[in-house]
């Protein structure tokens, strides 16, 4: 075999591989979702309502947003918000990914502190759209996280978290 053939077989298991693991990558978030609405039926059930959304784009809307709180605050400032969602796990893993990767490296609630305002924003906007919402939910979405953590781990944890996604 020459390197040219080598090279073209190279090619047709890299397209092959990228193909699949596009498939199970959106099977898996599917998966995550569906875990989510489990692992937090009560914050789905008011999110689901209150944007107009089924349980899983519930789920994953939640995640993103929580990614986002994530993504900027200290870890031990975000892990009280966490003790006070049951199943935030779960809601973070389903988060779209970040730029329409099924990548789950590249998921919302994994973005990197160093993720600025506006950026920010606009990953949680198109999380929402890659869940087939309308980015501008995010605004109705925000208060429903914050109330459910004001009324689960107190007024001082929902302020981290309005605060952190502002």
């Amino acid at each position: 075999m020459n390197w040219q053939t080598g090279l073209g077989i190279g090619c047709v298991a890299l397209s092959a591989a990228t193909l699949f693991s596009g498939t199970a990558g959106s099977q898996s978030l599917a998966t995550a979702q569906a875990e989510a609405v489990k692992a937090s039926p009560e914050l789905v059930q008011s999110l689901s309502k209150e944007i107009g959304a089924t349980p899983e784009q519930a789920a994953g809307a939640a995640g993103a947003l929580f990614g986002l709180a994530k993504s900027r605050l200290k870890a031990d400032e975000f892990s009280q918000i966490s003790q006070a969602v049951p199943g935030m796990s779960s809601l973070l893993k389903a988060a779209p990914a970040a730029g329409k990767s099924s990548n789950p490296v590249g998921r919302v609630g994994d973005l990197a502190p160093a993720i600025g305002t506006a950026g920010g924003v606009a990953s949680a906007a198109s999380a929402f759209s890659q869940l087939g919402l309308k980015p501008e939910l995010v605004s109705k979405a925000v208060p429903v996280l914050t109330s459910f953590v004001s009324k689960s781990g107190g007024a001082d944890v929902a302020r981290l978290l309005t605060g952190a996604l502002k």
